[in-house]
């Protein structure tokens, strides 16, 4: 698997205005936004009952990996179990499809269909559920205005207006209340592979240095 370079900023509103302004003049907006120029998404995120997961992420674990089931603008015909891992600032992702069934399954600890389902990141979060306890800890919503430029595989996110959802059980309903997740953050992510091409670095032209904001540590605000 190929590891990805990763950065994040926090950034305010005028910035996110005046990046995205340069980044419309050299990318492209990632095909799946162009109709609203953003898109939802909903995020369940598991953890340890120790919470290994976000303590991993607060005290700066280098190499570490989070499990979290998605779908985007509310549609749950198209659902993915992703697992993210990170080492530094390098990091990949691994995912396979889920039936709207087999989400809710998983979120009703209905596991034993799992290590038969030819999927392996599948069966890899059935045996951690298994032996390090994992379980649907918080939900995460967001919207994301997303840019994508083909020299180097770049891929810019615009994250904003994150929510929390308190009950993991509500994940597949789009109607579910969410509640904002303290203060209103806006973050910026950047991905590439090899280079970032120097176009892009101006577009951003950032004059801070790369956070380490969790979305998912956000969201845990409230327990």
């Amino acid at each position: 698997m190929q590891y990805r370079n990763e950065i994040k900023h926090t950034i305010t509103a005028a910035d996110r205005a005046a990046i995205c302004a340069r980044l419309k003049a050299v990318a492209k907006m990632d095909p799946h936004a162009e109709a609203k120029g953003f898109y939802k998404i909903r995020s369940l995120y598991f953890d340890s009952p120790g919470d290994k997961a976000l303590r991993e992420k607060q005290d700066g674990v280098s190499e570490r990996e989070k499990f979290r089931i998605r779908y985007y603008d509310d549609n749950t015909d198209l659902i993915k179990l992703e697992k993210k891992v990170k080492r530094g600032g390098l990091g990949y992702k691994v995912s396979a499809p889920l039936t709207k069934e087999e989400a809710q399954k998983i979120i009703d600890g209905d596991l034993n269909w799992m290590p038969a389902s030819g999927r392996g990141v599948v069966v890899e979060l059935y045996a951690k559920m298994k032996t390090q306890g994992l379980r649907p800890r918080t939900i995460v919503d967001y919207e994301r205005i997303p840019f994508i430029y083909a020299p180097g595989n770049v891929r810019v996110t615009v994250d904003y207006n994150i929510r929390t959802g308190l009950r993991s059980t509500d994940f597949l309903n789009p109607h579910c209340v969410t509640v904002p997740a303290g203060v209103s953050s806006i973050i910026l992510e950047v991905k590439w592979d090899d280079y970032l091409p120097g176009v892009i670095r101006r577009a951003l032209q950032l004059n801070r240095s790369a956070g380490a904001f969790s979305k998912y540590g956000q969201c845990r605000i409230y327990g």
